[in-house]
C-alpha cells in the first residue's frame, strides 16, 4: 500500500528506504542535508507564508490593470482568473529559473534539484505551480518534510539562511 499512496499512508516512518534501514535521524538526511541552518530542509511555516506574499503580489499585480469591484460578480471572476494568471507567472519564471519565487525570497528558503542540478527546470516548475494550485498535495508531506510536488519533481524546499 505504501508504495501505492507515497509512502505517506503506512505510517509516520514509511518511505523508500529498506526494512532494515533506521529511520532517519532529521528532515533530508538521506539526500546528505544539514539538520540545521543554510541547506536543510525548510519547515512548513516558511512555505505557507511564502505563498501567502506571492498570492499577494499577484492579487496587487493584477491591481495595476483591473480595478477589484466586489458589487459585481463578473468582473471579480475576471479579476481573480487574472490574478491566478499573475501568480502562476510569479511562481514558475523564477523557480524555472532561480529557484525561488518573490515569497521565498523573503522568508528565505528556496527549491533545490534532488539530483543536484542548478536549475529548477520550467516542466517541475510547473507541475510544482499545478499541484500547488490543487492545495492538498502540496499540504500532505512525509518524515522528509517533502510534499507530493516535492516527491514529484524530485526536488527539496531548503533554506537559504
Amino acid at each position: 500500500m505504501a508504495k501505492w499512496t507515497g509512502e505517506w499512508l503506512s505510517g509516520a516512518l514509511a518511505g523508500p528506504r529498506e526494512h532494515d534501514d533506521p529511520p532517519p535521524r532529521w528532515r533530508g538526511e538521506r539526500w546528505g542535508l544539514p539538520e540545521s541552518g543554510s541547506g536543510s530542509v525548510a519547515g512548513g511555516g516558511a512555505r505557507v507564508l511564502a505563498l501567502i506574499i506571492d498570492l499577494v503580489l499577484a492579487s496587487l499585480v493584477t491591481s495595476l490593470f483591473l480595478r477589484p469591484d466586489f458589487q459585481n460578480p463578473a468582473l471579480m471572476e475576471s479579476y481573480n482568473l487574472w490574478a491566478v494568471c499573475a501568480w502562476v507567472v510569479i511562481t514558475v519564471v523564477p523557480v524555472s529559473f532561480f529557484g525561488f519565487t518573490p515569497g521565498m525570497a523573503i522568508t528565505g528558503i528556496r527549491v533545490a534539484r534532488l539530483d543536484g542540478a542548478s536549475m529548477v527546470g520550467v516542466w517541475r516548475a510547473l507541475v510544482r505551480a499545478a499541484m500547488t494550485f490543487l492545495i492538498i498535495p502540496a499540504l500532505i508531506r512525509n518524515i522528509d518534510g517533502r510534499s507530493w510536488h516535492d516527491r514529484l519533481t524530485r526536488t527539496v524546499v531548503v533554506r537559504l539562511r
